[in-house]
Parts: structure tokens; C-alpha cells; sequence
């Protein structure tokens, strides 16, 4: 079954930038080891970036959330050093969740690690769900950090509850 592991949004910006945590911090070791599993499977591995303009303080988005993150180009919008591989491929998303991943391909097994639990990475756990029913989509927790705890744990649940698999608690 070919495998294909999704690293949302490990963006300099959600790890020690603007809208950094410990949290985050504390999972990038475990994420890069991750993509090496992955890398030396030669499976698909697929960066997501949360990707705004410099306008992002007047979008529906920036006016409830007005931190200026992730602008397209910054030191803030990459990947956070140490984690990007050969062959990788990368979809700048402008919102939480993509809704456009059959375009790439029909998934069979689909991992999803990265940031924020309760955000960017349940919105597209759900969205894979929904559009690929049959795949197998599991999530590690331990490669994943939240805003907070509380709402990391809470969005674990959902999942959870989704019948999408939830490893490394």
C-alpha cells in the first residue's frame, strides 16, 4: 500500500515566529525523524504552507486572527530549517484546509503530522476524509502540536470521533 505523509504547515512563523509555541517547538525533532522514515521509504511526502499576502490584516481570516503570519516570501513562511527533503512536493494553502487534494491523487494510507491540531491539521484530516473515505488516515500525535493543550487534546477527539486514526499519545 504506498503511503504518503502530509506535514502541515511546519512554517517558521507557528514554531518560534509570530505565532510560535513550545508546543511546536518541542515536536520539530520528531517531525524531521518523521520525514526520514518516509524519505528513505521513498514515499510521497507533501508540505503544506500556509500561505497569506500582506494584506492578511484585512481578510475575514486577519480580522479575527490579526497577527500577521505566513506571508508568501518571509522567513516567517517557510519550512522550518532542517525538515524539507528531495522530492518532497508543497501546496500553498490560503486557508486552513485544502480542498483540492484530488487533484493530486486517489490516497490510499495518509499520515498527517505537523501544525496546529486544531486548525490546519483537522481541517485537512477532514477534508481527506471526506473525499477519500477508503483510505486509511492516521494522525501522530506526537508529531503535532495546538494552540494550546486543551484544544490539541479536544481536536484529537474529533478525529477520534471521525474514524480517522490518532497514534502517539
Amino acid at each position: 500500500m504506498k503511503k504518503t505523509l502530509i506535514v502541515v504547515d511546519m512554517q517558521n512563523d507557528f514554531i518560534d515566529g509570530s505565532l510560535g509555541t513550545k508546543e511546536a517547538q518541542q515536536i520539530v525533532e520528531k517531525v524531521k525523524d518523521k520525514i526520514r522514515q518516509y524519505h528513505d521509504a521513498k514515499e510521497q511526502i507533501i508540505f503544506t504552507r500556509d500561505t497569506h499576502e500582506e494584506n492578511y490584516l484585512d481578510t475575514p481570516e486577519g480580522k479575527k486572527l490579526p497577527v500577521k503570519h505566513c506571508i508568501i516570501g518571509t522567513k516567517g513562511w517557510e519550512i522550518a530549517e532542517g525538515l524539507e527533503v528531495e522530492g518532497a512536493e508543497y501546496i500553498n494553502k490560503p486557508t486552513f484546509g485544502w480542498t483540492h487534494w484530488n487533484d493530486i491523487k486517489d490516497f490510499e494510507a495518509i499520515e498527517l503530522v505537523g501544525l496546529c491540531t486544531d486548525i490546519c491539521v483537522v481541517s485537512n484530516a477532514l477534508i481527506l476524509k471526506a473525499m477519500f473515505p477508503e483510505a486509511e488516515i492516521t494522525v501522530d500525535a506526537s508529531c503535532c502540536a495546538g494552540v494550546t493543550p486543551q484544544t490539541h487534546k479536544a481536536a484529537l477527539e474529533t478525529m477520534k470521533m471521525c474514524q480517522i486514526q490518532v497514534v502517539g499519545e
